[in-house]
């Protein structure tokens, strides 16, 4: 039988196109998203990969809501009686200058890409155990780089880099926890940025200008260091943090 992973963000961008390959190569997977129309169309873009429409689950919820992260164990336990990975995937982008941004978007930005993740590995974390299994976060390099207008979200995103690195010393042995912190990929987060339409066109030119390699990342250059990092290459990593950004970062 395949890895049982679970995947949030699982409705677009990075985290369809990584269910989409791991599915193709046999793995169990929980859909996790908000949308259930998109999951849907996810599940249905994995079995038209390869995937077996039995090793599938969706499971719509809002990550943020009180009950979420103990939902997606116990779908774990009750479709597959257990759980090999969780992908923190989800993630939610706010632009802005600290003059024009309220803290109800600073609060909502941790809430998606900080306590969420926080919450569902503390929920998992004895499925995890019992698998010796594994956790991939998604950062950012926007965790790493100062950028003015984009505080709030590089905050977040760095709490997210140090909870990966504290629960690996933490959770180790049993548990090996990594993030990959992509550059800028060009997905549908940038059609909600909170910005307008021309911030958003200079936003992607700025990207494309400062990446070393001339371009915006796809989900396809991210994927395979996702998998590397579920697989048995990465038996002996945990706490790192993997950057993938076209040499922006540099």
């Amino acid at each position: 039988m395949g890895l049982v992973v679970a995947v949030t963000g699982a409705g677009s961008g990075l985290g369809r196109a990584l269910a989409v390959r791991l599915a193709a190569d046999g793995t169990r997977l929980i859909l996790v998203g908000r949308r259930a129309g998109r999951l849907r169309e996810t599940r249905d873009a994995c079995v038209a990969g390869g995937g077996k429409a039995g090793d599938i689950v969706e499971l719509p919820l809002d990550l943020t809501g009180p009950d979420a992260a103990a939902a997606v164990a116990e779908a774990a336990t009750t479709a597959f009686d257990g759980l090999d990975a969780l992908v923190n995937n989800a993630a939610q982008a706010r632009f802005g200058a600290l003059d024009r941004t309220g803290m109800a978007t600073f609060a909502g930005l941790l809430q998606v890409n900080l306590v969420a993740p926080a919450a569902l590995s503390q929920a998992v974390a004895p499925l995890l155990r019992r698998s010796r299994g594994t956790i991939v976060n998604v950062g950012s390099i926007g965790g790493l780089l100062a950028v003015p207008g984009r505080s709030y979200y590089g905050a977040a995103k760095a709490g997210l880099h140090h909870l990966t690195r504290s629960l690996a010393r933490e959770l180790a042995p049993d548990i090996r926890v990594n993030a990959v912190l992509p550059g800028a990929v060009d997905t549908e987060m940038y059609d909600d940025l909170g910005i307008d339409d021309d911030d958003v066109a200079r936003l992607r030119t700025e990207m494309v200008r400062t990446t070393p390699l001339g371009r915006m990342g796809r989900p396809e250059d991210v994927v395979p260091w996702i998998v590397m990092l579920l697989g048995p290459a990465a038996a002996w990593m945990t706490g790192s943090l993997l950057v993938v950004d076209g040499g922006r970062s540099c």
